[in-house]
């Protein structure tokens, strides 16, 4: 009888022994499988969240949100030195103001329903008492339409990312001081403009060059004109209300944010999509280590497991080892059958652990991953120009919006499977724990001579 096959057949010589080996062992093995598929799901989450972030960098005056709040607008000298700064490859700069029946003759496309009467400036509807009627009557609120200045149509609001697209006309020349405009195609259609149409603003004439289509009701009613233009009719000459700086390399994003941050002090608020994606994936990055440091403890545990049994088994043979090598087996066979008893209960666990591993990888990961995200808080920013109620809804902080409101349910929506490369990983951390958890204790008693071992029994 070779010695594999003794090794194998020494596995079953005690059944209830065996049975509870393998049951340990599988369960053991199992949390290996399911840490490591728990491991390799959130890695590749980590990596998709990283890889969405780009490279700019989102300046707004300190407290401005939402054509609410305070702060001062950001000069052109400020956002001078911003853009001589190292690694910052341009700057596109925004002014975002509100047309009314004040100082326009376009009329919004908007209808203000409960909400716009609720909540709109110079609206809404009086505070409501315990007893739900309300305390005064509801006042006329009718939405402005959103104007915005920029230096890059093409990196100004939805038209960034081919969000907008224009339907009609062409783009305007955004470094220009002409009176020319791209219009919202709602808002067009509201008035009755068409490319070549004329419309009033600040007093002056402004020719429609554009009709745009963002998708959005809120998006389609607003009109987009060269940053010059915006200053110099609604007497801001210089002022900006929301920038963003484009960095040549991810790599130098977090430099060139600080160095921005130093830059303009306290009178801005200056964020990276970076910074987001970073506080998105922390708690990820804790279901990350808590899986490696579950993965160290179930394989050792795993080895442990093997290397009492095996000491244990040892022993109780000393005598049938000293048979053996009086026999004339050399220390080498003695081992292999050690080793091959070793690796036949490893692998029944192996097939135990590998149910239980596939049937838990999901559940585990998605406890984990919940108990981490159920601390981390939402953020919402504000966007881009043309975006709902935002001066920067959709451009200035696309992916700053995207990636903070929805952290949470980024987080939770990880797909956990135990593909072949996890269960490779596994049976060759499973072999790992026989062949170290076997090796040892019969190397050690192979080397004891045959007369000593028959005189121990």
């Amino acid at each position: 009888m070779n010695v594999v096959t003794r090794g194998v057949r020494n596995a079953f010589r005690n059944t209830v022994r065996t049975s509870s080996i393998i049951i340990i062992l599988g369960l053991s093995i199992g949390l290996t499988i399911a840490m490591l598929a728990a491991r390799q799901a959130v890695t590749s989450k980590i990596q998709s969240v990283k890889s969405s972030v780009g490279t700019s960098i989102s300046i707004s005056p300190a407290g401005f949100h939402d054509f609410s709040g305070g702060g001062t607008a950001l000069t052109a000298d400020e956002l001078a030195k911003v853009a001589a700064v190292s690694h910052v490859r341009s700057v596109t700069e925004m002014l975002s103001d509100r047309l009314s029946s004040d100082n326009t003759n376009l009329v919004s496309s908007i209808v203000a329903g409960t909400l716009g009467q609720r909540f709109g400036e110079g609206g809404g509807t009086a505070p409501q008492v315990s007893n739900g009627s309300s305390t005064g009557a509801t006042r006329s609120f009718t939405p402005p339409v959103t104007v915005t200045g920029t230096n890059d149509v093409a990196s100004t609001a939805a038209f960034s990312g081919s969000t907008a697209t224009i339907t009609s006309g062409k783009t305007i020349d955004a470094t220009s001081d002409s009176n020319v405009a791209l219009v919202g195609k709602e808002l067009a259609t509201k008035n009755s403009l068409s490319v070549g149409s004329t419309f009033t603003a600040y007093g002056a004439t402004i020719t429609v060059a554009g009709i745009f289509d963002t998708g959005t009701t809120f998006g389609n009613n607003a009109v987009v004109m060269p940053l010059a233009t915006v200053q110099r009719l609604s007497n801001q000459a210089g002022s900006v209300t929301s920038a963003t700086a484009t960095v040549d390399s991810l790599d130098n994003l977090a430099s060139s944010t600080t160095a921005i941050k130093s830059i303009l002090g306290t009178a801005a608020d200056v964020t990276n999509s970076q910074d987001i994606a970073n506080q998105t994936v922390q708690p990820l990055e804790s279901v990350k280590s808590i899986s490696l440091f579950s993965l160290i403890g179930a394989m050792v545990a795993g080895a442990i497991i093997i290397l009492l049994t095996m000491m244990m088994i040892v022993r109780e043979r000393r005598r049938e080892i000293g048979v053996m090598k009086a026999i004339g087996a050399s220390n080498l066979k003695v081992m292999g059958q050690f080793i091959a008893e070793s690796l036949t209960l490893t692998i029944l666990g192996l097939i135990v652990g590998s149910v239980i591993g596939i049937a838990a990888a999901s559940p585990v990961t998605n406890t984990l991953v919940n108990n981490s995200s159920s601390s981390a808080s939402t953020q919402t920013f504000a966007g881009g120009p043309l975006g709902a109620g935002s001066s920067n809804t959709t451009i200035v902080r696309p992916r700053l919006r995207e990636l903070g409101r929805t952290s949470t349910a980024t987080l939770k929506n990880i797909k956990t499977s135990v593909g072949f490369s996890t269960l490779m990983a596994g049976i060759g951390a499973a072999l790992f724990i026989a062949i170290v958890g076997s090796a040892v204790p019969s190397f050690l008693i192979s080397k004891i001579k045959p007369a000593e071992a028959m005189r121990s029994e």
